[in-house]
């Protein structure tokens, strides 16, 4: 008898419907490959929302953990302990900045990077008490907080979670001259996502980064870069700005720096930014914790080699290709960079959650996101193989 049907009734009986997961119940994995609690295998073409960049179980990153484990767990910030100078010391080196700011998840890295532009907009820059604002982007994702889904253009997000967080003002994502125009003289930040994720990978006009970064330098105004999804090799570069040769003055990282094993995030920035936060105006029990620090400081060395980073690249240019051609045979457009990809399919064929739900059937997990468009981001250890299973069986199902 198949355990699945009774194992997802269980997991419904208890829990508040906050997700709408498939009816698959995993329960081991290794590196790019999932396995049910009926032994089926699954290639996972979703990495945890970018989450396990570095496949499930990397071995180095195991070893970290397992080595932690046995020694130190947490402390709190309210001592120092033996991991958090080296992660946050090569973290930044990666980074080029000068400081990091640990934290848990990505939603804290967002709220943070927020609390410290306005901070840095009222001590440095001289805004009038109390009047900052932050532009931002139509189709933005960068959390679940209060204060984030206040600026959401996502109803499902945003509906009924009132009142709303004042400060922010929202934009056409791509359009310079919109985000130029909402500049005023209390504006501290722009925050983007260089790539939209949840919006269906969704990449700018090209010359949109750099145009940014030009009028926040001209203005007086910080560039914040979510790069929580799209950072960390996922498409082709440690971070997706550098496709345009653009730095932020400050990055938000998570996901995949805790390896797939511990929620990590950080705030990356250099010194007269960052180092507007003085003792106990911040703070997070759980950030920077050994167990977090010794995965992530791991992460950071593999980053270090570029192996990953060259992997996105060069197997994603076999992943899009592929794809491409399935455009006029079910599918209707192709977006993203590396080993990330948004795929609109034809609605008059199916919606982007039957195409999962096929897909799982096929042995292929994926997410569906706004209506007939699917996501696709893959570890960085799949290999040419497994790609083109994975562009097999999407034909296949387009096909059906």
């Amino acid at each position: 008898m198949l355990r699945t049907p009774s194992a997802v009734r269980d997991a419904e009986r208890h829990t508040a419907h906050n997700y709408h997961p498939l009816p698959v119940v995993i329960s081991s994995a290794e590196g790019a490959w999932l396995t049910d609690v009926d032994g089926r295998r699954y290639l996972d073409c979703l990495a945890g929302y970018s989450a396990l960049n570095f496949g499930h179980r990397h071995p180095k990153l195991i070893e970290a953990a397992h080595a932690q484990l046995d020694r130190l767990t947490l402390t709190s910030r309210a001592f120092i302990h033996d991991q958090f100078a080296d992660f946050c010391r090569e973290l930044a080196a990666l980074c080029g900045k000068d400081l990091v700011l640990p934290m848990n998840t990505g939603a804290e890295a967002v709220e943070t990077g927020i609390k410290v532009a306005r901070k840095w907009g009222y001590q440095v820059k001289g805004v009038t008490p109390g009047q900052a604002n932050i532009v931002v982007a139509e189709g933005n994702f960068h959390g679940r907080t209060t204060t984030i889904v206040s600026f959401s253009t996502d109803e499902d997000a945003r509906a009924d979670f009132g009142p709303y967080t004042p400060g922010f003002t929202v934009v056409p994502y791509g359009d310079l001259a919109a985000l130029t125009e909402a500049i005023d003289e209390n504006t501290v930040a722009v925050l983007l996502e260089p790539i939209q994720g949840e919006q269906g990978v969704v990449v700018p006009p090209e010359g949109y980064l750099p145009g940014v970064r030009r009028v926040c330098t001209e203005r007086n105004v910080l560039f914040v870069a979510d790069e929580i999804q799209s950072g960390l090799g996922r498409t082709g570069a440690t971070f997706a700005c550098e496709h345009e040769g653009v730095e932020p003055d400050m990055y938000l990282l998570g996901k995949a720096l805790g390896g797939g094993i511990v929620p990590v995030s950080a705030v990356a920035a250099n010194a007269d930014v960052l180092g507007v936060l003085r003792p106990g105006q911040h703070g997070s029990t759980f950030g920077g914790n050994p167990l977090a620090c010794a995965v992530a400081t791991e992460v950071v060395r593999l980053l270090a080699t570029g192996e990953f980073q060259r992997r996105s690249a060069e197997l994603g240019e076999r992943l899009h290709a592929g794809l491409r051609g399935l455009i006029g045979k079910g599918l209707v457009a192709v977006r993203g960079r590396g080993l990330w990809a948004g795929l609109d399919i034809d609605p008059e064929l199916m919606t982007g959650r039957q195409a999962c739900e096929l897909l799982m059937e096929r042995g292929v997990l994926a997410k569906d996101t706004h209506g007939s468009t699917i996501r696709l981001a893959p570890p960085l250890v799949i290999t040419e193989d497994e790609i083109d299973h994975a562009v097999a069986q999407l034909a296949a199902v387009l096909a059906a």
